[in-house]
């Protein structure tokens, strides 16, 4: 019946087209080149003539799994046929020790005296060295526990929201004051709510602050209580777009690309990492699912003219809470079967640095 047992069926490949089609895939991941019958016919395991290697080809095209580019004799594998390469045929990896314990190595080493942010910039060093891909982290900053909230007055009607996390990072936050307020009341507004932050988050601390507004009312004179909800709106207006993007390693994207239409496709890879935006909405689609997500080509629209492909996995806080996405991206020929299992475990490690904290 040809390749296919049910015909038009990508997961029903015989033996024969199945290993045809992986050498044209690992192929195209080793090097980047086509490759033809003559050469498929002498290094698949099984005796077949050019003649009918061809055949199979001709079938898998067909099929819309592989493609000649150009005038070019050999095939290369299409995003679709990435895809079901992916899905279908792929065999993981584990990853080798050492660079299990590297990874978890130098990212506790990071965390241990530091902000998590350089633990998180570390983890993308590191992914970007180990794929030779770009390395990318998004986290959501109004996840973060917070420790202290402090009021600071810069001027009669100017002010700073300073805001310091578990995790030992500080922002600040410019704040218009209500026009005749004592400065007394700029340590009372930070009283109060340094009373009830207890690890809470600011969208938390915001709830219970308005869950016993009458108990703050009587409490706290009038200005001081619009100083407590000016401040929290400020704290939480200045957080709820704030999506922290970290990219390490894009001089790789460079290396081993020929002139022409990889350049041109590189090119657009860069100013895709510079429009962070667009990033961030992409590595966001990676928090709504379990384990590594794949990202080929053409799926998804940001790299639909760049040729690249991203394998992204979400990390946990201590309450299962999904705060970040950590992965890579580079072109569609990365080696997913190492990249995969290097992205899981190290969004396992940097779970674990967040429980602890």
């Amino acid at each position: 019946m040809g390749p296919f047992q049910e015909r038009g069926a990508q997961t029903a490949l015989n033996e024969r087209s199945r290993e045809i089609f992986r050498q044209i895939v690992e192929s195209y991941l080793a090097t980047g080149e086509p490759v033809g019958s003559r050469n498929l016919s002498r290094i698949i395991p099984m005796h077949l003539s050019p003649a009918s290697v061809r055949n199979v080809m001709s079938d898998l095209e067909h099929a819309g799994l592989i493609y000649a580019p150009h005038t070019s004799a050999g095939r290369l594998p299409t995003e679709t046929g990435l895809r079901f390469f992916v899905d279908a045929m792929l065999e993981t990896g584990s990853l080798a020790d050492d660079e299990r314990r590297r990874i978890a190595a130098e990212m506790r080493a990071a965390a241990a005296d530091n902000p998590l942010d350089a633990a998180l910039a570390q983890a993308t060093q590191l992914l970007s060295g180990l794929s030779r891909g770009a390395g990318v982290v998004l986290t959501t900053k109004t996840n973060a526990r917070l420790r202290q909230i402090e009021f600071v007055r810069l001027g009669p009607q100017r002010g700073l929201v300073v805001l310091v996390s578990d995790d030992g990072n500080v922002e600040n936050r410019l704040l218009d004051l209500p026009a005749g307020l004592p400065s007394s009341a700029l340590v009372e507004a930070a009283n109060f709510l340094n009373a009830r932050i207890s690890g809470r988050t600011l969208d938390e601390l915001r709830q219970d602050v308005a869950a016993q507004r009458t108990a703050m009312e009587r409490e706290l004179d009038t200005l001081t209580a619009r100083l407590v909800e000016a401040g929290l709106a400020t704290a939480i207006g200045g957080s709820s777009d704030t999506r922290q993007l970290i990219v390490r390693g894009q001089a790789n994207l460079l290396e081993d690309v020929s002139v022409g239409a990889d350049l041109e496709r590189m090119r657009l890879l860069f100013a895709d990492l510079e429009t962070q935006k667009d990033v961030i909405d992409l590595l966001s689609r990676a928090e709504d699912g379990e384990g590594v997500r794949i990202y080929i080509g053409s799926e998804n629209q940001l790299f639909s003219l760049s040729g690249s492909s991203t394998i992204a996995a979400p990390f946990r806080d201590a309450e299962e809470r999904i705060v970040g996405v950590i992965g890579v991206i580079g072109p569609t020929r990365l080696n997913y079967s190492r990249i995969i299992p290097m992205v899981d475990y190290t969004a396992r490690v940097v779970s674990q640095l967040y429980r602890r904290r």
